[in-house]
Formats: structure tokens, sequence, C-alpha cells
């Protein structure tokens, strides 16, 4: 009995094979994915790497995909550090990314700033169980006149969910209505609105993104970003430790995170909203090629060229960042544009690193000096795992993660001294779709994909 899973990923289509009884890794293959023409075409130059008898005996298929841009979500809730942030976390958890965020009432200028982002989905939120009503009614209402057909989740205060539904009724492509977010003032409640996003994803928006034949011929089971955290989420539990993953690709760079992340020193005071077990950000604006112009935005040109060993002009980089960004296949041709390219991937996993971490900040009091922590305080972290195409193939990942984990704001609240491991295999997507079903094969997978760097010191 074996088991075929693929990634129909942005740029790549991988697929790995594996036995199930007894469980084993049998092979892995990539190509590229065909997103202009048909995704089966990518599949079916991967499967040519494997052997007839290889692909005999299959009888479990799996798929996940960030394919056609992924599962764009919109979030719009009540207050920016409240419920706009529980719906966020929400859409995150789900393998969304998050387009933007909008809080109290709509106005109709971010109305057209939705219309033109082209969401998949938009995640409605705003108000406690038994709290503020009027925001949440007053946004379905300017929906329900707006041209957005896309569909809503409804995940705010549970006592409009039958009035929202009704406003939004024929207005808009499907509405489905969830527990809240938020049901009370800092307690948050992300897995019904994350169920939600996910079976929408797999009934209405694979069919509006074309992946409709993926479905039918090979299971899509849901957004690969999904399966990357399920696959965290399964090593966490098995190896009993906090566990980060970075995952750089050519589009964004995700971190998940699997930790509590409360104050680890003493006189330390958590303000904000708690943050979950289970946390993903996404970067839209750091990856290797379709957001490379981006990343020079966010870090400049010299701050990269200061990472590199040997001297070069702005020039330089932006001759090959127009190559690479022209076609996101290309690859670095000689030593100086893989010294770029390992800068790159260095600047993504710090700065990623440092936007998903908390961060500390003193206050005085009368009674003397205090911390102030908000977000996750992951210095204790026991495993950072490194994965996407660019650790997976470069000459050094153990090098390239610990540039990465170098602080540049010691108050900023990153990994110190983690065991540093590679998904060298490059299939946590696998072990992610394997989790649930599967739990014997998917860890004798993680064992066979995940290889230690040795731990690093701060």
């Amino acid at each position: 009995m074996k088991a075929m899973l693929i990634d129909f990923g942005s740029t790549f289509t991988k697929v790995t094979l594996v036995n199930l009884d007894p469980p084993g890794l049998i092979g892995t293959s990539r190509a590229p994915t065909t997103t202009q023409t048909d995704l089966m075409e990518g599949l079916n130059k991967a499967l040519e790497a494997f052997s007839p008898e290889q692909l005999k005996g299959i009888t479990v298929k799996k798929a996940c995909s960030s394919a056609a841009g992924g599962l764009k979500i919109v979030a719009i809730g009540l207050v920016p550090e409240l419920t706009v942030k529980a719906a966020r976390e929400a859409a995150l958890g789900a393998g969304a990314r998050v387009l933007a965020a909008y809080a109290y009432t709509l106005t109709a200028e971010e109305l057209e700033e939705i219309k033109k982002l082209d969401p998949d989905l938009l995640l409605l939120a705003g108000g406690t169980d038994g709290g503020d009503s009027k925001t949440i009614l007053a946004n379905a209402a300017r929906i329900a006149e707006s041209d957005l057909s896309v569909p809503v989740i409804v995940a705010g205060n549970k006592a409009a969910g039958a009035e929202v539904q009704e406003i939004l009724k024929d207005k808009v492509a499907r509405v489905v209505v969830t527990k809240n977010v938020m049901p009370d003032i800092g307690i948050l409640a992300v897995e019904p609105a994350r169920r939600a996003v996910r079976d929408l994803y797999l009934e209405e928006i694979t069919r509006a993104k074309g992946l409709d034949q993926i479905q039918e011929q090979v299971g899509l089971a849901m957004p690969t970003p999904l399966a990357v955290m399920k696959a965290g989420e399964f090593y966490s539990k098995v190896s009993k430790e906090e566990v980060v993953i970075v995952d750089v690709g050519g589009a964004t760079t995700d971190v998940h995170s699997f930790s509590e992340g409360g104050p680890k020193r003493g006189g330390c005071i958590l303000k904000g909203l708690p943050e979950p077990f289970i946390k993903r950000t996404v970067e839209g604006d750091l990856g290797m090629r379709v957001s490379l112009n981006s990343l020079l935005e966010v870090l400049t040109e010299e701050q990269l060229l200061a990472d590199l060993p040997f001297t070069a002009d702005v020039s330089e980089i932006r001759d090959y960042t127009g190559r690479v960004t022209r076609s996101r296949w290309s690859l670095a041709i000689n030593e100086r544009e893989k010294c770029f390219d390992r800068s790159f991937a260095a600047a993504c996993i710090r700065e990623a690193l440092r936007r998903h971490a908390g961060s500390l900040t003193e206050s005085y009091t009368p009674e003397g000096k205090l911390w102030i922590q908000r977000g996750k305080d992951l210095t204790e972290t026991g495993i950072l795992i490194g994965t996407g195409g660019a650790l997976v193939f470069a000459d050094d990942p153990r090098d390239l993660l610990r540039a990465g984990l170098r602080l540049d704001k010691t108050l900023s609240l990153t990994p110190r001294q983690p065991q540093l491991m590679l998904d060298q295999k490059y299939t946590l997507y696998a072990v992610g779709l394997l989790a649930d079903a599967f739990p014997e094969a998917a860890e004798v997978l993680l064992q066979e994909t995940l290889v230690q760097l040795g731990r690093y010191e701060c």
C-alpha cells in the first residue's frame, strides 16, 4: 500500500511517494508548476522521475496547493488589536494569505481597495458575544451593496449572525456563519473559523481557481501552508519541544511557531491578546523570486550589499534581480549570484522571524523597571526547522540559518539557542498530509527528511 503526496507550489510541483505498510519513503521528484496551462502537465512531468514499478500499488492520493496565488483573504473586524487580530489569526491558521485587514465601519474607499485586491473570500468579524453588533451589521450591509461577489465567512457577535446572513443572502457567492473568533475580551476561539475557511476553500474556491480537476483526480486536501503547519504541530507533539518552522519561498516567507510563548523572564508583563499556541505569519514582501523587488524595498540594497563576502555595486544586484524576477524558475549561474541568493535568503529569514516573534520594551514605575512583552517569546525554542527551496537546495543551509538568526535588535524575542534542522527531502508538506490518517508513516517520513545541523548559539 502506497501514498502519493503532491504539492502544487507557486513555482514547483513536488511529489513524494511513501510506503504505508511498512512505512518508508520511496522517493521524491519535482517539476515546474504549469499554472499558465494545465497543472496536470507539471504533475505528469514530475511523475516521469519514478519507475512504473514505483508507481504501482498507490491507494492513497492527497494534494495541497499554493498555486494560482494560494488562498487570499481580507479580514474585517471591529478593533484593530482585538477582533481584527483574531480574524487574521483564524485566516492565517487556515493556510491563507491575508491581503489586508480593516477595522471599524468600512468606507467606500476601503471597499474599492478590497475589490482591487481581488480576494478569494472575506472573513467578517466584529464584536464579542453580547457586545457590539452595530458595526458588523453595517459592514454586512456595505458589502451587500457593493459589487463584491466572493464568499463571506461570518465569525463575529453570535447575536448578529442570522441577521448578517440575511443581509448578505443572494448578494455574495456564499455566506457561512461560524462561531465568534473572539467571544469575550481577551479570548481567542479561532478553530471554528479556521475549519470554515478550509471547508470553503475545498468546496468553492478550488473551483473558482480552476483547481477542481486537481480535486477530482488527486484529492486536494488543503492549502500548502496548512499542510506544513500540520507537520509542525505533529512534530511538536512527537518531540515534546517548542518548534519554529521557517519556510522561505519564491513569493513569501512563512513562519510557524508551536509554543505558548509566555514571558520567560521575571519582572515581565504580557500586553495585548494572548497568542495562539499554533501561530503562522506570512510575509508577502519577503520572497526569493516573485517578491524580490519588495524585499529590496524593505531591506534596502545597501543592507544586502553589507552581508556579501565581496564588493559589489547596486547595479549588479539590480541586474540579477531583474533577470530572476522575470523568470521565477531562474537559478544562480555563478558563485557571485549564489552569494546574492544567500544574502536574500538570510534577510528573509531574519526579518520574517523578527516580525513573527514578540518584543520587549522597558517601562518604569514607582516600584522600579518592568519589561512589557508584546507577542510570543520564542527565545527558548528547542528546535528551528528550515524548509523552502532557498534552504533545501542551499550549499550550506546551516550557515544560512545561522545568518538568519543573527540578532539585529536585542529586544526581539526570536530563538536564541535552537537545535537547527533542515527539511532535506523537502517533504514537510507530505508529513502534514499524512499526519491525521497515517501517523506512523508521517513519523517515519519526519525521520527521513529532518537532518540536524547543530545548535545555534546566540
